[in-house]
C-alpha cells in the first residue's frame, strides 16, 4: 500500500517534460501513444531508432514521449491515465500488483535485459575489485529502484553490506544524482550512457565497472500497460512492440558508428562520437531483448533481488504481471521475413 501511495502522490505532484520523437503531421488514422520513460539514455537507443528509421510511422504510430525521472512518476503516470504506455523498471509494475490493484499494469515487451549503468569513480582505478568499495559512499539510485537494488544485489554478492561496509546514499533523486556527484556527494556514483562516456571524456571521472556485467541478466526497463488500455488497443500495442522489435534488429546487425547519426535528433549537444562509443559499449554488454518476452528466470532473479533489498512482501508468478503474447508474434514476424 505505501508503494501505491508514493504513485497517487507522484502522479499528482510530478512535472512531464515533453520531448520531440515525431514531428511529423498526424493522418487521421495514426494514433498517437503517450509514451512516459524512466530517464532519457543511449541505453534505449532502439526506441528512439523506432522513430527515426521510420518504423512507427509504418505502423502509423506517432509517439508523444515524456520523462517521468523515476520508475515511480512513470507508473503514477500509467496509472493516472495521463500515458498509455509507461517505460520503465518492472518492479513498479509488480508493487501495485503485490498491492492488490482492480487494474493491475501488464508488461507487454521487456527492451534491456541488464543494468545498464556504469560505476564511476572520482580516480582512475584500472584494477579496480568491488571490494574496494569498503568504507566508500556510493550514489546508487532511488531506494526501492531496480537499479539501487541491483546494485545492492552486486555488492551482496560480493560480501558488502550497506550502512556495514560501505554507505549507499539514497538521498538524491534519479535525474541529480550526476549533479551531486560533480558538486562533491559520495565517492562513486551509478551513472547511463552517453552521460558516463563523457563525464570521463571531460575528465571529471573515471568508469571502473558495468554494473550490468557483474548482476547478470534481469528484466531491468520493460513497457507497461494497464489491462484496461490493452484491451482496447490490442494492435497499437502489437504495432508498437513490432517497431522497436525491428529497431533492436537494427541495432545488433548495424555499426556503431552508422548507428549514430540516427540518434543525434534525440541527443541534443551530444556528439556523434559519443553516442557511437555508447551504442558500442551497450551493446558489448549485451544489452537488449532481440525478443521482447520475459523470462521466468530473469524474472525469478528480479524478485531475488527486491527480496534481497527487503522491498517485497510477497512473490508474483509470470503470468500474474506479464503478457508476452504481443512480443512473441511480432518477434515471428520480424525475424522470419
Amino acid at each position: 500500500m505505501k508503494k501505491i501511495t508514493q504513485f497517487i502522490c507522484a502522479a499528482i505532484a510530478v512535472c512531464f517534460t515533453l520531448l520531440p520523437l515525431s514531428s511529423c503531421k498526424k493522418d487521421d488514422d495514426v494514433t498517437t501513444v503517450r509514451l512516459n520513460e524512466v530517464t532519457h539514455s543511449v541505453f534505449y537507443a532502439p526506441l528512439y531508432l523506432a522513430d527515426s528509421l521510420g518504423y512507427f510511422a509504418e505502423e502509423k504510430i506517432e509517439i508523444e514521449l515524456t520523462n517521468g525521472g523515476g520508475a515511480d512518476n512513470v507508473m503514477a503516470s500509467v496509472l493516472s491515465g495521463d500515458s498509455d504506455i509507461g517505460f520503465c523498471g518492472p518492479e513498479a509494475a509488480l508493487y501495485v500488483l503485490v498491492g492488490g490493484s482492480t487494474d493491475v499494469p501488464t508488461v507487454i515487451g521487456q527492451l534491456t535485459k541488464r543494468d545498464g549503468s556504469f560505476l564511476v569513480s572520482r580516480h582512475p582505478e584500472p584494477n579496480f575489485k568491488w571490494e574496494d568499495l569498503k568504507g566508500k559512499e556510493i550514489l546508487a539510485g532511488r531506494k526501492g529502484g531496480v537499479p539501487a537494488m541491483t546494485f545492492e544485489y552486486v555488492l551482496n554478492n560480493h560480501q558488502l553490506k550497506d550502512g556495514v561496509d560501505l554507505t549507499l546514499n539514497y538521498d538524491v533523486a534519479f535525474n541529480l544524482m550526476v549533479s551531486a556527484f560533480e558538486a562533491g556527494t559520495a565517492d562513486y556514483c551509478t551513472m547511463f550512457d552517453p552521460t558516463a562516456y563523457e563525464y570521463e571524456a571531460a575528465g571529471k571521472g573515471y568508469v571502473v565497472a558495468s554494473v550490468g556485467e557483474a548482476s547478470g541478466e534481469v528484466p531491468y526497463t520493460c513497457f507497461i500497460a494497464k489491462s484496461s488500455w490493452l484491451e482496447k488497443n490490442e494492435s497499437v500495442a502489437e504495432g508498437f512492440l513490432r517497431a522497436v522489435t525491428k529497431a533492436v534488429k537494427y541495432i545488433n546487425e548495424t555499426p556503431s558508428d552508422t548507428v549514430a547519426p540516427y540518434l543525434t535528433a534525440y541527443f541534443e549537444g551530444i556528439s556523434v562520437d559519443a553516442l557511437s562509443a555508447s551504442v558500442e559499449r551497450y551493446r558489448a554488454i549485451d544489452a537488449w531483448r532481440t525478443e521482447l518476452t520475459m523470462t521466468e528466470d530473469s524474472f525469478n532473479r528480479l524478485q531475488d533481488i527486491i527480496e534481497n533489498a527487503g522491498e517485497l512482501t510477497r512473490r508474483a508468478t509470470l503470468n500474474e504481471l506479464t503478457n508476452n503474447s504481443f512480443a512473441t508474434k511480432v518477434y515471428k514476424e520480424v525475424y522470419t521475413k
